[in-house]
């Protein structure tokens, strides 16, 4: 095994319940904060990942179909 296919983070096999529920609100709060410090970067990169002449989203409206939506 080389040292880069070692995993990045090792989880404990067994949590109790109320220790679950915190580690996932702990990954809810830094997941938060690097959206928040990354946000600049974060709209760029997809704003540069669209396509620049995406047509207008379809409004339903639009349509002369008489069928019922469901």
């Amino acid at each position: 095994m080389k040292p880069n296919d070692l995993p990045l983070l090792c989880l404990p096999m067994e949590l109790s319940d109320e220790a679950a529920a915190k580690l996932i609100e702990f990954l809810h709060e830094i997941t938060e904060a690097l959206e928040c410090h990354y946000a600049g970067q974060l709209l760029r990169y997809d704003r540069n990942r669209k396509p620049s002449s995406s047509p207008p989203p379809h409004d339903a409206r639009d349509t002369n179909d008489t069928d019922p939506p469901f």
